[in-house]
């Protein structure tokens, strides 16, 4: 089993497997309209989000291709739950990954998001020598957008109205990473 050891911690971060305590909060995260706005899921009964959480409290490690490490984000000092973080292994012999988050309004634009996801892009280059990590937003999606800027991921597509989603067709902006640029933000 290649998995990070549990919990991660960050100066202000846990990020932990989910756990049974994780359903009221994911029941409230997945009901927020903002949240579900560039999601592919809609509003769900809270037996299906239910059924989610044990789905991701299997997913902690990363052993073959097509796995998942979908992980909760708590904050250290109130013990709230953020959101979650993904790392996905998409293809092991072109070496690639992808890495996604979701983070709850009330957490956003204080920096949790990258720190949630740095934990995951180390472990990806790191531990599992991956080559390059991708990472894909809804093209009106301007604060993900900012954050893969941040984390040093470039921008090489803009897809248009590339997928027909909860009616409409979105467009999709596509960033990645690959090692050696990971090597150089290392230092």
């Amino acid at each position: 089993m290649t998995a990070p050891t549990y919990p991660i911690e960050t100066p202000r971060l846990l990020v932990r497997p989910f756990a049974d305590k994780d359903l009221a909060d994911m029941i409230a995260l997945y009901a927020i309209p903002e949240v579900l706005r560039y999601l592919y899921v809609g509003k769900r009964p809270d037996a299906e989000v239910a059924k989610s959480l044990a789905e991701r409290k299997a997913k902690t490690a990363l052993n073959t291709e097509g796995d998942k490490m979908i992980l909760a984000i708590e904050e250290k000092a109130s013990g709230q739950f953020v959101g979650e973080v993904v790392l996905v292994w998409l293809s092991e012999t072109h070496r690639s990954a992808e890495a996604g988050f979701i983070i709850h309004p009330a957490f956003q634009g204080q920096g949790f998001a990258r720190e949630a996801i740095l934990p995951l892009l180390r472990f990806g280059f790191e531990v599992m020598n991956f080559h390059r990590i991708i990472g894909r937003c809804d093209g009106r999606n301007a604060a993900s957008a900012r954050l893969m800027a941040k984390l040093g991921m470039r921008q090489e597509a803009h897809l248009i109205e590339n997928e027909f989603i909860k009616g409409e067709w979105t467009d999709e902006l596509a960033f990645a990473l690959l090692d050696r640029e990971w090597c150089a933000l290392q230092g």
